[in-house]
């Protein structure tokens, strides 16, 4: 289910302080915003700007020191560990820069580990592998081992994984960061056609025309939201 208003993320006067040895650094102030189902959106920021601090929180890698973070109707910023850890493998799929594949598994075995740890059936998580690596045009490589992929495949294979849970939402960091602008381009075109399927979609960018090619952007400075830009669907 979604929250009440529907939206799939609610956002209330988040915050988020580090304590470093005397001093106190607010990475995250008083950041509320909404996300509905079937969007595709992009935080925008300098370096400190509390872009990662955010998404650290959206994918329930960390906790607010103040705020409320909803994710599906539920108030995850106050679940233990043990319970964001199942949020995390359930409900959302996530995307880095560097790809995060193990080397010696194949494209095949990458994409299985997320079920394997869920505990799906074998019969199960295998057709759902295929699906995925379908879906991410990778079909015809999952026997292959990263290092004998290209960027832009090791990233779409990285995008399967992240799909075959069957996630709520998709959190990409800087997904085109370690591809060159044709790559990078294909990719985000993908991105596109998985957010045109019905999936909901946020990227982290410090890059204006990645972000540009989303429905909205949120740009944080000095750890708040200092606007936000949409464009027409």
């Amino acid at each position: 289910m979604d929250s009440p208003d529907g939206h799939i993320i609610v956002t209330e006067h988040l915050s988020k302080i580090y304590q470093l040895e005397k001093q106190e650094v607010r990475a995250l102030v008083d950041v509320s915003f909404r996300v509905a189902p079937k969007e595709f959106m992009a935080i925008m920021g300098p370096s400190g700007s509390g872009k990662s601090t955010l998404m650290n929180l959206l994918g329930c890698l960390d906790t607010p020191s103040e705020g409320q973070y909803f994710l599906k109707g539920k108030l995850v910023s106050a679940m233990t560990e043990n319970e964001l850890a199942h949020i995390r493998n359930r409900d959302i799929g996530f995307v880095f820069q560097v790809f995060n594949l193990l080397p010696r598994a194949t494209a095949f075995r990458n994409v299985e580990l997320p079920l394997i740890y869920k505990g799906t059936p074998k019969k199960e998580r295998e057709e759902m592998v295929r699906v995925a690596l379908a879906e991410v045009e990778m079909g015809n490589r999952m026997s292959h081992r990263p290092a004998e992929l290209s960027g832009g495949e090791r990233q779409r294979v990285a995008i399967a994984r992240a799909l075959v849970n069957e996630p709520s939402l998709i959190l990409a960091d800087e997904p085109t960061g370690n591809l060159d602008s044709k790559t990078g381009q294909e990719i985000m075109n993908l991105f596109r056609k998985l957010n045109n399927q019905g999936h909901t979609i946020i990227i982290v960018s410090h890059d204006r025309d990645v972000a540009g090619q989303t429905q909205r952007i949120i740009f944080l400075r000095d750890g708040r939201i200092e606007r936000e830009e949409r464009k027409d669907a």
